[in-house]
């Protein structure tokens, strides 16, 4: 893990919140692999340990901003997600939050195919995970 990307789509649409509160999304994008998780019982106690530090290391990076957020937290409605709940509720292969792509070492598939007339779009052409990106990769595929 090395990154937290965040974002407030409640900035945006206010009535995703009370008012007065905000919905914070932030997630660590495809920098662990899926072997951390793999195998694991989810009723474990090895993974609510590991779901418990994926938590806190979100929390401490969200923290660096807003140092009180785990204590603004609206109860009971933090939800934890790790590559094996996107396995389950989302059907994502290998529990997936998008490619895991390693600077210098991989890049994104683009848009072409050898079939005359497919084109691929989506988080795992570029530019990649994220409703901003995906939105990007469908008006490249389409232009």
């Amino acid at each position: 893990r090395n990154i937290v990307l965040c974002s407030m789509p409640s900035l945006i649409d206010p009535t995703l919140a009370p008012e007065g509160k905000h919905v914070l999304h932030a997630y660590v994008p495809a920098t662990e692999p899926y072997s951390w998780w793999e195998g694991l019982d989810r009723n474990s106690d090895e993974y609510k340990k590991k779901k418990d530090d994926a938590a806190d290391f979100l929390w401490t990076a969200i923290e660096k901003y807003i140092p009180d957020a785990r204590s603004r937290a609206v109860e009971g409605t933090v939800q934890i997600g790790t590559p094996l709940t996107h396995e389950r509720f989302l059907r994502r292969s290998y529990g997936t939050y998008g490619p895991r792509v390693e600077a210098g070492k991989h890049t994104l598939p683009g848009h072409k195919t050898p079939l005359e007339g497919l084109h691929l779009t989506g988080d795992f052409t570029f530019p990649g995970i994220g409703v901003p990106a995906t939105a990007a990769s469908g008006a490249i595929t389409a232009n």
